[in-house]
């Protein structure tokens, strides 16, 4: 009876134990990655700023108006599969708990509506209006397809969900992240080269102060600095370039200056500017390109798209080292 009892134990071991420790051995499930239970669908609970309201919604579907509020819709479609690809990742990560702000400032919610801090968000109703008769539905329909297209795809590096930082254009070359937050140096946010963005309206956009209006508002935001109010254009001086063309540092009078503090004080659409004097006495600001310019360059990936590249190839070409995986269930 004794000799039954443990070939029957036995047997289970074999049959049951055995093969599930070496099925979670084998497992290629990242740590990070948490998929959700059998036709459990994933929801991201948004903080609309604007409305000061919280709502919870379907992930795929928040997407939807993701994708059509941060990416103009006449796009290429793999450019577009592309920016719901980080759109996804970037909202997973906060879903998550991966990357979270440290004040709780999304009123208990994953991710907030609001570009400057997360990523924006418009109703189907909105971008159809937006859009017009003619091209609303052709535009949606693009919009699903883009989304639907890539379910549950997310971007991973060495395991790990990324921060899939993006922005409008990079003026032809992206950024090193460093270079725009200090201290900050990620792997997979390395500068590249960025073509064909100059087919963006505002790709270059000059800008003309009066040096009082100039001079007030750099006293504003440095209220200690000395400077030559009658040759305020001699008294700014940059100093040194980052590895993606933008202004590093620049000398204000007595001090100097981050290019991206810079950037922020006068609203600047990006760091990459240069200064110069108008016939009529006016600085002129020439700046090149719009927004941080790290991660993926939205008017890059169109290019890329145009050219054949699939989202995948945009992805991998905007993020260094990345692999792609499945979030859902």
């Amino acid at each position: 009876m004794k000799k039954i009892l443990f070939y029957v134990l036995l047997m289970i071991l074999a049959i049951v134990v055995l093969p599930f420790t070496i099925v979670r051995g084998c497992s290629s499930v990242i740590d990070d990655i948490v998929p959700p239970e059998k036709d459990e669908v994933l929801k991201i609970k948004v903080y609309f700023h604007t409305e000061n309201t919280v709502s919870e919604m379907p992930l795929e579907e928040y997407l939807k108006g993701v994708v059509a509020a941060e990416m103009p819709a006449e796009f290429e479609l793999e450019a577009l599969k592309a920016q719901a690809v980080a759109a996804r990742t970037y909202a997973y990560g906060r879903m998550k708990k991966i990357y979270t702000p440290k004040d709780d400032i999304h009123n208990g919610a994953d991710i907030c509506s609001n570009s400057a801090h997360c990523q924006a968000w418009a109703s189907k109703e909105e971008m159809m209006k937006k859009w017009g008769f003619f091209k609303r539905l052709e535009y949606w329909n693009k919009i699903e397809r883009a989304v639907e297209e890539t379910e549950n795809i997310i971007v991973v590096y060495e395991g790990k969900v990324i921060n899939p930082l993006f922005h409008a254009n990079s003026g032809g070359k992206t950024e090193n992240c460093e270079e725009v937050w200090p201290g900050v140096e990620v792997p997979y946010l390395r500068s590249v080269k960025s073509d064909g963005e100059e087919a963006s309206s505002g790709y270059k956009v000059v800008t003309a102060y009066n040096e009082n209006e100039l001079i007030e508002t750099i006293k504003k935001g440095y209220p200690d600095i000395k400077l030559n109010e009658d040759n305020i254009f001699e008294d700014i001086k940059i100093i040194d370039y980052t590895e993606g063309g933008r202004v590093s540092n620049l000398g204000l009078g007595n001090i100097t200056v981050k290019g991206t503090d810079f950037r922020n004080l006068l609203g600047l659409r990006s760091a990459n500017f240069k200064l110069d004097k108008a016939e009529d006495g006016k600085i002129e600001i020439t700046t090149i390109g719009h927004g941080h310019g790290v991660g993926m360059s939205q008017w890059g990936a169109n290019h890329l798209a145009k050219n054949g590249g699939n989202f995948e190839e945009i992805i991998k070409y905007y993020y260094k080292g990345v692999s792609l995986e499945n979030c859902g269930g």
